[in-house]
């Protein structure tokens, strides 16, 4: 599949263009297609290589979770992300789909506080479980005390 026929089953299946050129594709769905689109992107595109996930904290116009998969025969990389709402921490997991997305999942939910739904483990990976807060929240205070480094 070429990088065109790509963008033009992206289009038709989401209605939504796919940003970017060459190999790498941009996609912005939001929270209630984000699974849809990473079966798609598995599924129909071949994107079986999961490479990351992360969180951008865009302060008031809330969290947005950025994930590229790939599929490596063909040369395409798809990036697709997803916009929470200000205030809104939920997102659909995509480690159900994707195994890669198990500890990425973890980091997000520990740094920016995103709680993935369906999840099979998501609990605390880079801090203590008794830290308090999200410390990549643009509203986390630098100054905030924690306890001693164990």
């Amino acid at each position: 599949m070429s990088h065109d026929q790509a963008r033009a089953r992206i289009q038709e299946r989401f209605g939504v263009a796919a940003e970017g050129g060459g190999p790498l594709l941009i996609v912005s769905v939001a929270p209630d297609r984000w699974v849809e689109l990473a079966t798609f992107a598995r599924d129909s595109l071949g994107c079986l290589y999961f490479n990351f996930l992360t969180a951008v904290d865009w302060k008031e116009q809330g969290l947005e979770v950025v994930t590229r998969v790939e599929n490596l025969d063909v040369g395409l990389a798809l990036v697709m992300k997803t916009r929470l709402g200000p205030g809104e921490t939920g997102c659909p997991s995509l480690q159900p789909l994707y195994e890669g997305a198990d500890w990425m999942e973890r980091e997000c939910y520990d740094m920016f506080g995103i709680r993935f739904a369906g999840h099979h483990d998501l609990r605390r990976i880079l801090l203590p479980q008794d830290w308090e807060g999200h410390p990549l929240l643009k509203s986390y205070a630098v100054d905030t005390p924690h306890p001693p480094y164990r």
